[in-house]
């Protein structure tokens, strides 16, 4: 029972420490949670997401992809394109300051366009496959075989947690973006995150082959 518990709080605390950093998927989530659109549904897939990719590091396949360095220059061009696009569409909101200051207002994007781009955060994202796969799969397998489910429903419930608290604590923020400067400011800082997440993704793919 203790080695079960243990290699639980481990899943949890070592998911936990990798999923709260700032990121886009994070500010994607964030977003939408302010804006109330779909929320159930993207909390449930960056969830889901997290412990479909967690498992099969766990199962052994973080290494294969760790030894395929085609596999990850695709995933980083990608990701970094992707970044970069999205990054320019939050600047450009800026010249619009009034879309989405009525914060409690839906349908502004649609359930399948917000799981797509919920899907791209989440898949064209390296460091998603370095953290989950990679990381994670390398701690997980280090525990002994039998608590091993024990470590996996740790990290998937710690990766439900956040992005549940992300989405809907959200919410307690609204006050505060009533106000367009509100808006209009994370909207800035989503747009230079993402564009400096794009050009760090380049620069590591330039700098693998230097």
């Amino acid at each position: 029972m203790t080695q079960l518990l243990t290699a639980f709080l481990t899943g949890f605390g070592l998911s936990a420490a990798l999923i709260m950093a700032i990121g886009a998927q994070n500010l994607f989530v964030l977003r939408q949670g302010l804006r109330r659109e779909h929320v159930g549904p993207i909390v449930l897939f960056c969830g889901s997401a997290d412990a479909l990719l967690i498992l099969i590091g766990v199962g052994g396949v973080g290494a294969l992809i760790g030894a395929a360095p085609g596999l990850t220059l695709l995933l980083s061009l990608g990701g970094a394109a992707f970044l970069g696009w999205y990054g320019v569409a939050a600047l450009r909101r800026l010249a619009a300051p009034a879309t989405g200051v009525t914060v409690t207002a839906a349908g502004g994007v649609t359930l399948r366009r917000a799981l797509a781009a919920t899907a791209a955060f989440t898949f064209l994202n390296p460091h998603v496959y370095l953290d989950t796969v990679l990381l994670m799969g390398t701690a997980g397998s280090a525990q002994p075989a039998d608590v091993r489910p024990a470590f996996v429903l740790g990290a998937t419930l710690a990766s439900f947690a956040w992005f549940a608290g992300l989405g809907y604590g959200a919410r307690l923020l609204q006050p505060l973006f009533r106000r367009p400067l509100a808006w209009r400011l994370l909207d800035l800082a989503i747009g230079m995150i993402m564009l400096t997440l794009a050009a760090s993704l380049v620069a590591s793919v330039v700098g693998r082959d230097g």
